[in-house]
């Protein structure tokens, strides 16, 4: 009876339990429903217009986009630096903290936000999920001729109205006699820019690459870390596999004749790429098959101010140039982004006699503006070595270097 009763209350118990459960088909109404926050150019320049922007402000900004710009990217300084570590510009390593600051940017902007959660007429949003949205988009303040700045004039603050427009309205801060500031505001140009501090807000296109002043910096080895040579010719003296002739092909000097886009936009960054096939000495086809081809891709952000100037460029496009490499590939692309596409094209060597087209693949993105891309030749680059090439709308000097 005891072993009956233990299965009865067993039964009973799971029975009880049954008749309780309850099926949850829909755990999503679990989870809490929020809305990505969205934050347009225009409401970030209308925040920054009406904050109590001092001088300690303005410092920050102007130590972050110099800090960029002597890494090799545009006057900019990302939401991302500004609320994660103030004062650093594009390039530096992040500290957590930043600099120290009296007041900070980033606590301007959360105690105005926090006093005036209506940041869009109507749309109340969260300060706090609004400067997260801030500080994980693209958004950046853009200062362009940022040298000229005289340490106290305050920024007229516009934004990119992305329509490729050259003028825009902004924000003017004006203070009258009793030392109370209005905003007001003014139409901004390019020539206002070169004239008055002006703040844009855009969004950043360049801090995911890597330019040639960072790539000086981060090998000590190159020119003493930030000198002139990046990627070195092989050392002379070094064995040369017994052939006499070892040349190098470095891109001396960079000049850009033109500005590419809207200014509000930024300056413009330029890739150039050459595909070769390095250090070549095969004396057979079957030989020629175990040699790959090579493409080195370098980043020049050149600013607006940069028109016409010519920029050091001493990067080594090809470290070992044979006597039996004919041809390499070239393309300069001034980056307006899209999807990754590849140009095919072609490298030119020789094995007994005969010439050999070796095809290669060089990235490109699809709405870039093709600068120029072709084919240069050993001999076209030997006779006009160090001297001014023109290239659609960039002039180059390269240099043969022999060892």
């Amino acid at each position: 009876m005891k072993f009956k009763i233990i299965i009865l209350a067993s039964v009973a118990v799971m029975s009880v339990a049954g008749s309780c459960e309850i099926l949850d088909n829909d755990p999503d109404k679990h989870l809490k429903d929020e809305d990505p926050v969205y934050v347009s150019l225009d409401e970030v320049a209308s925040v920054l217009s009406n904050i109590p922007l001092g001088v300690g402000q303005l410092n920050e900004v102007y130590d972050a986009v110099s800090s960029s710009s002597g890494n090799g990217y545009d006057e900019e300084y990302t939401m991302r630096d500004l609320f994660t570590s103030p004062g650093a510009g594009v390039g530096d390593v992040p500290v957590k903290g930043g600099v120290t600051y009296d007041k900070p940017l980033k606590d301007l902007i959360a105690d105005y936000l926090r006093a005036k959660p209506q940041v869009k007429s109507g749309d109340a949003v969260d300060p706090d999920r609004f400067m997260k949205a801030l500080t994980d988009s693209d958004i950046q303040i853009y200062w362009p001729y940022s040298e000229n700045w005289d340490g106290a004039q305050m920024p007229v603050i516009t934004f990119d109205p992305e329509d490729g427009a050259e003028a825009n309205i902004g924000y003017r801060l004006v203070a009258d006699a009793e030392g109370r500031r209005r905003v007001e505001e003014i139409v901004v140009d390019e020539e206002l820019a070169a004239s008055h501090p002006v703040w844009v807000i855009n969004r950043n296109s360049d801090a995911g690459y890597t330019t040639l002043e960072m790539l000086r910096k981060e090998d000590p080895e190159w020119g003493d870390g930030g000198g002139n040579v990046v990627v070195r010719p092989r050392a002379q003296g070094q064995p040369t596999k017994g052939k006499v002739s070892y040349r190098s092909l470095m891109l001396k000097e960079f000049t850009m004749k033109r500005n590419y886009d809207s200014w509000f936009a930024g300056g413009s960054e330029f890739f150039v790429k050459t595909g070769a096939v390095e250090d070549f000495y095969a004396s057979t086809e079957a030989e020629m098959r175990l040699y790959s081809p090579t493409v080195t891709d370098f980043l020049v952000v050149v600013k607006r101010d940069q028109v016409g100037r010519t920029i050091p460029f001493n990067a080594i496009l090809v470290s070992e140039w044979t006597d039996q490499v004919d041809q390499c590939a070239f393309m300069i692309t001034e980056d307006d982004g899209g999807t990754i596409t590849q140009w095919i094209c072609s490298a030119l060597v020789r094995v007994e006699s005969r010439s050999y087209g070796i095809e290669i693949s060089i990235p490109c993105n699809s709405r870039d503006d093709i600068v120029w891309r072709g084919q240069l030749s050993r001999k076209w680059l030997e006779a006009n070595s160090n001297m001014t090439g023109h290239f659609g709308d960039v002039d180059l000097v390269f240099e043969v270097i022999e060892y």
